[in-house]
């Protein structure tokens, strides 16, 4: 049983392929399918977009991001170029997922393959307070490796 507050949304799938599902009862994810009709080489350090005939309407202040899936990536370098991918409330396209190989080794993808999981989330709308300065901090403008290695 999930915890969660069941979020609808409304989706139009011309894959080939049932609708994506949590694999389990506390899965954050769903897995996309590849909905190609031949399978496609993917190069070491090339990338392809990857049709999955999936099409959504989310509702305003919601936004669904495309991952890589840990499987693909640890065994076989496959990862999302873009990641995390965002699909933004008002996007009506088909969602497409941009493979990049980052292995030495060919990749092929296969016809109905899980290639990258889809996460829907609610999101925040900011407006900027442009001001002159930042109240201070103890870590201030530290940034990329300031704390150290150890």
């Amino acid at each position: 049983m999930r915890f969660v507050i069941n979020m609808q949304i409304k989706v139009i799938n011309n894959s080939k392929y049932p609708l994506p599902e949590y694999a389990t009862s506390m899965s954050a994810g769903m897995d996309l399918r590849a909905n190609i009709s031949e399978s496609v080489s993917l190069k070491s350090l090339c990338r392809e977009l990857i049709s999955t005939g999936i099409f959504i309407e989310l509702p305003k202040g919601c936004e669904a991001q495309i991952r890589p899936r840990s499987g693909l990536a640890f065994k076989h370098g496959i990862t999302v170029l873009n990641s995390p991918g965002t699909i933004d409330a008002d996007y009506r396209g088909e969602i497409k997922v941009l493979l990049t190989n980052l292995s030495a080794n060919e990749f092929v993808v296969e016809p109905g393959e899980r290639i990258a999981q889809i996460i829907f989330s609610k999101h925040e709308t900011i407006s900027w307070q442009e001001v002159k300065e930042l109240n201070e901090t103890t870590r201030g403008a530290g940034g990329f490796g300031h704390t150290g290695i150890k």
